[in-house]
């Protein structure tokens, strides 16, 4: 009895291995790969964030107000970027998109950051 349930979880893990689940797709490294890769780009250039929102809050809405109010938006952007950096390369290995847009602070330094 023991030798046909060590024969038959044996059949069953084989079956596993050939499955579209098990073998890892294009996709799925890419996308890993593309959240990790962001994820430590955010972390490290998170600081980054300050000066964008000190800009972006200024050509809106005025010199003072970006000097107060985009110092303000930039810390929390700084915070948020790169706390969600860290995240992100923590579980890289959960296929999701980067949490932040713009992915990384260089692609569209005009955009507002979202998350």
């Amino acid at each position: 009895m023991k030798k046909n349930a060590i024969q038959l979880s044996l059949v069953f893990s084989i079956f596993f291995f050939f499955t579209s689940h098990a073998i890892a797709s294009d996709s799925y490294i890419n996308t890993s790969g593309e959240r990790f890769v962001s994820g430590v780009a955010n972390a490290a250039t998170g600081w980054v964030e300050l000066p964008k929102n000190i800009v972006l809050t200024g050509q809106k809405d005025g010199p003072i107000y970006g000097g107060t109010v985009g110092l303000a938006m930039g810390i929390m952007h700084t915070v948020g970027r790169s706390i969600v950096g860290v995240l992100d390369a923590a579980t890289f290995w959960v296929p999701l998109k980067p949490s932040v847009n713009p992915p990384y602070i260089w692609e569209d330094f005009s955009r507002e950051t979202t998350y």
